[in-house]
């Protein structure tokens, strides 16, 4: 025998208390089309189970550093090109390697201020040979080369 209950359907409350995301950022995803427009009952959202999944994957790419757009391109149907989102992982992966080196060169610098025997580290020629080279035009990775 086939079951004829039709699948649970969910409220936006629901929704936002089964994945930990606020009803208004629900609505702001479903403007921007990362979550398809529900169905509705009595003028209410519903929407179906899988919405839960779809909300993870949002909550997952966002945690790794895919902004709402990206997510967006990340989350449609793949039908013209399904290998489409490696391009789009590669590029991300190469952006977070950049801001690695950025936060790796940042804390080495801070490190070496840190550790500066000046009292002042106005007076410390180092740091002086640093900020020479930064209002010279260097980025900081080649005005701080330690």
């Amino acid at each position: 025998m086939v079951d004829k209950q039709p699948m649970k359907q969910l409220t936006i409350g629901e929704l936002a208390r089964i994945t930990g995301v606020a009803t208004s950022a629900l609505r702001y995803w479903e403007e921007l089309g990362l979550v398809p427009i529900p169905a509705r009952v009595s003028g209410q959202r519903r929407y179906p189970a899988s919405a839960v999944g779809l909300v993870g994957l949002i909550l997952l790419l966002r945690d790794v550093g895919f902004t709402l757009r990206e997510t967006k391109a990340l989350v449609a149907p793949r039908s013209d090109d399904p290998s489409a989102w490696r391009e789009l992982h590669q590029r991300k992966l190469a952006e977070l390697d950049e801001h690695i080196a950025q936060a790796q060169t940042a804390r080495t610098a801070i490190a070496h201020a840190l550790a500066c025997p000046h009292d002042d580290i106005h007076s410390c020629p180092n740091f002086a040979g640093v900020l020479g080279a930064r209002l010279a035009g260097s980025p900081l990775h080649e005005a701080h080369p330690h």
